[in-house]
């Protein structure tokens, strides 16, 4: 579920979205836009819990990033529960996919680095890992973790070094550890976070303006 391009521009007569909008929320869209990351990314495989998947993509969203990636589980359909993500989906852009296999090799395709969080012989630190590059950081199923298919196509493998008697956490709060360390991480060592191309922005632009018209279904109702 990709936006942005010619599906958010209005047909004949329609007056833009960013025109219906007030300086503020212009001003807001072009701030979060400029601090977009598509070059940091989470990959989704197997969730059971609405919670979980809908505390994960506000995560996500809130801290940068504009790409989810979701491996279907065939026993539990991906619904994130809409009183926890507050309408934070509607700005991301999902992918969904059937399995793993398919998912990381268009990742790879586009240049990541694919890392399935795993505590086993010869996992990276998270604290060692490098978020220089496109990476993709992959968090498994609730209570499984990640399936034989993920640790088969990845890259590697990271762990999240924890100090006290606890020795794992809800994939919640994992996916907020993994995404505030890589954000941190970025804006340490390159001094900012956003990272799309003009296009990119231009596009992205358009699908927040459009999304931000409260009347939008009667306005571009024939669209």
């Amino acid at each position: 579920m990709v936006g942005g391009g010619p599906k958010y521009e209005p047909a004949e007569g329609k007056p833009l979205p960013a025109d219906l909008l007030l300086a503020p929320r212009r001003e807001r869209i072009e701030s979060v836009v400029a601090g977009r990351t598509r070059n940091v990314t989470v990959v989704l495989d197997r969730l059971e819990d609405t919670f979980n998947m809908a505390a994960v993509l506000r995560t996500c969203e809130g801290m940068g990033l504009q790409d989810v990636h979701v491996i279907r589980n065939p026993d539990a359909k991906f619904a994130p529960n809409s009183k926890v993500t507050q309408g934070c989906d509607k700005w991301l852009d999902l992918h969904v996919y059937k399995d793993f296999k398919t998912c990381a090799l268009a990742l790879k395709k586009k240049g990541y680095r694919v890392m399935a969080s795993a505590i086993r012989p010869g996992a990276t630190s998270l604290f060692e890992l490098k978020f220089d590059e496109k990476i993709a950081m992959v968090l498994g199923n609730e209570r499984f973790g990640v399936s034989d298919e993920v640790l088969a196509h990845s890259d590697g493998t990271f762990w999240i070094p924890m100090r006290g008697f606890s020795q794992s956490m809800n994939i919640s709060a994992a996916a907020s550890a993994c995404v505030t360390r890589a954000v941190s991480w970025r804006l340490e060592h390159l001094g900012a976070q956003g990272d799309l191309s003009v296009e990119e922005k231009t596009a992205l632009t358009e699908q927040f303006s459009y999304l931000s018209v409260k009347q939008r279904g009667r306005v571009y109702r024939n669209q």
